[in-house]
């Protein structure tokens, strides 16, 4: 089998400087392309559904590729895991029409925010969750973040590094809630801008920790100046979950998330 190719990749993004591949510095994607070409017996290049900054996780990530090498989706699996770093694997792969772009045919795209809410700092969850000592409303920090649903300007979000031609997303979803010591923050948009989710989060805490009412998160919003938010929060506790696709791709949809 040959052509072009769908896979569902996950990572640890602790050691690596993101997704995209970078000329001195080690990326995921620069390790994941790295092992399928030796798959494929000749170069390979991936275009993924969304970009991951230093230091965030992938649980879902879909990439797709091309290839004439006639390798199973097994061999393909198999073989790309072995050589890929215990932080980085490819939880499936499959032939997919020529017209899918992991990038273009996505319709939206899920991140998490993960919050250790305890009065102590874990050992074992550094890197893979934020840290707040202080106690969360997450019930308010839920209230607060309808304030974004809908087709809005997210420039008070918008990392100042980022490149995208203009601040307007469509926030689908977006939920916070709390499971013992761990508060999380769900959002699915049509896309995100740079460093959006972080910056979101961590003017959520703020609410959460009763230092801002609940309405101030919309009015931090219509204000489309960064420096009215809050904290752009630590890249650890950022999950990218997955990706959506039309159906007619059949691209597996992603399996349920285990943290928290």
């Amino acid at each position: 089998m040959s052509g072009r190719w769908a896979a569902g990749v996950e990572y640890l993004g602790t050691r690596y400087s993101g997704w995209q591949a970078q000329p001195h510095a080690p990326s995921v994607q620069g390790e994941v392309e790295k092992a399928l070409s030796q798959v494929a017996d000749h170069p390979v290049q991936t275009v993924a559904a969304g970009r991951t900054d230093a230091g965030v996780h992938g649980f879902h990530q879909v990439v797709h590729f091309d290839s004439q090498a006639r390798r199973t989706p097994y061999a393909w699996l198999l073989g790309t895991n072995t050589n890929l770093a215990e932080d980085v694997a490819l939880r499936w792969v499959q032939p997919v029409r020529d017209d899918f772009h992991a990038r273009f045919s996505a319709r939206s795209r899920r991140y998490r925010y993960v919050i250790h809410n305890a009065r102590y700092r874990s050992a074992l969850l550094d890197g893979r969750c934020a840290w707040v000592p202080w106690d969360l409303d997450a019930d308010a920090m839920h209230r607060a973040a309808q304030s974004l649903l809908g087709e809005q300007d997210f420039s008070a979000f918008r990392g100042s590094e980022c490149q995208s031609r203009s601040p307007m997303r469509n926030v689908i979803e977006v939920a916070v809630g709390r499971r013992a010591r761990f508060v999380w923050l769900d959002i699915r948009a049509n896309a995100f801008l740079h460093h959006m989710v972080r910056n979101i989060a961590g003017s959520l805490i703020e609410v959460g920790t009763g230092r801002q009412a609940e309405s101030w998160i919309a009015d931090v919003l219509a204000s489309r100046q960064r420096t009215r938010a809050g904290m752009n929060a630590p890249a650890g506790g950022l999950y990218f979950v997955e990706a959506e696709y039309p159906a007619e791709f059949a691209v597996p949809l992603a399996p349920e998330f285990w943290l928290p």
